[in-house]
């Protein structure tokens, strides 16, 4: 299932949607406060900078995003910049939320006359993991299970928001060959209402689950962004450890966007990039909790200067990692690959240039043409293909 841009009536229905759902959950009065404390930055700020920046400054002094942006996404950027920033998560969290984000993905659909999401879907509820799981034949066995967890902080994001997202890659898995791919995206518990070890804990349940789907783990490919990026490095260590697991690794890890370390001195803003580095540390500090520390690698896997638990902690096939080259964790990233490839193991990467975090994602939803809005999602998918073999399904 491949849906068009997100256009400004899909802006419209998504807020249409969002205001009953943060009346709800977060309540009027602060919903109120919030929504008159963003307007001198919807109404002053954001058009004057904006105005300044793409029409009045020379291209070469434009932050490297604003050179490539349509006005749209400079727009929504501009927007999540201030919102990530100085919005409150419990109120970011809404925007993410399932009774949002599901929805927003139905009128979308019927926006492109789709009645019924073509690939089949369903919630799982069972034994301490939840999330979602799609398959494109649910009579038979995937041939491959793309294994997901989502970003936001640790305080916001959900697997719903993600779902058309999702749904496009599984779309491209098949057109890659595969005969019958699958996938399972982590429903995880967020910030503040629990804490580490918690989020690893679940996303290791959710792993012994996928390894059920599958004939071999070769068959599985781990992947998250930014947060959710961050857990299955987080996993990936995990699973090393246990004996009962350590000969059941995935098959690959694609790794997009990851916040490698948590509390660090190189997560800085950027001219481009909508994360705040303040926020980042805030979020960040509420993941550690009482239970963990910055140092310890589970929590933290940039903090992991061990090479031989990185070669027992590799999949497989390897590491494919992909991030912008305007992001706050981009420093942070080629540490960690440099720390991959002195262990010897199997790793690639792909900096865009001048894009931001979690660009597959963000240009999935933001970007014109077909071509360019899959291209992230392509490119992992060409990945996958590579290192991955295509069986047929039982």
């Amino acid at each position: 299932m491949i849906l068009g841009q997100i256009a400004w009536v899909d802006c419209f229905v998504f807020l249409l949607f969002l205001a009953p759902q943060l009346i709800i959950h977060v309540g009027l009065f602060k919903t109120a406060i919030c929504g008159l404390t963003a307007l001198p930055f919807l109404l002053v700020r954001m058009p004057y900078q904006l105005v300044r920046e793409r029409y009045f400054t020379k291209k070469q002094q434009q932050s490297p995003f604003v050179q490539r942006a349509t006005l749209f996404q400079d727009v929504v950027i501009r927007c999540v910049r201030y919102a990530f920033a100085d919005i409150p998560a419990a109120i970011g969290k809404v925007f993410f939320s399932k009774w949002v984000a599901l929805p927003f993905m139905k009128f979308r659909m019927l926006r492109h006359g789709i009645w019924k999401t073509p690939i089949y879907w369903r919630e799982v509820n069972r034994e301490g993991v939840k999330g979602i799981y799609a398959i494109d034949d649910s009579s038979r066995r995937p041939d491959i299970v793309l294994y997901y967890c989502h970003g936001g902080g640790f305080s916001m994001g959900s697997s719903y928001f993600y779902l058309e997202f999702l749904m496009v890659w599984l779309t491209l898995l098949k057109e890659a060959g595969y005969d019958n791919p699958a996938l399972f995206a982590l429903e995880y518990t967020l910030v503040p209402e629990a804490t580490y070890p918690t989020q690893v804990q679940e996303a290791l349940a959710g792993y012994k689950y996928v390894l059920s789907l599958v004939n071999d783990p070769s068959q599985i490919v781990v992947s998250g962004d930014s947060a959710g990026a961050t857990l299955i490095l987080s996993l990936m260590l995990c699973v090393s450890g246990y004996s009962s697991l350590k000969n059941k690794m995935p098959g690959l890890a694609v790794i997009i966007s990851p916040w490698a370390t948590i509390i660090s001195s190189k997560n800085k803003n950027t001219p481009s990039d909508y994360l705040n580095a303040e926020s980042l540390h805030l979020y960040g500090s509420q993941y550690i909790g009482d239970n963990g520390s910055q140092d310890n690698a589970l929590v933290s896997p940039g903090r992991c200067n061990d090479l031989s638990w990185w070669r027992r902690a590799s999949p497989s096939q390897g590491w494919y990692f992909i991030y912008g080259s305007e992001e706050v964790f981009a420093p942070e990233t080629k540490d960690l690959i440099a720390q991959l490839k002195k262990a010897n193991v199997q790793v690639s990467e792909h900096e865009e240039e001048g894009w931001i975090h979690a660009w597959p994602v963000v240009k999935l939803f933001l970007c014109n043409k077909q071509e360019e809005r899959q291209s992230g999602l392509r490119r992992m998918v060409k990945v996958i293909s590579q290192r991955i073999e295509r069986q047929k399904s039982t």
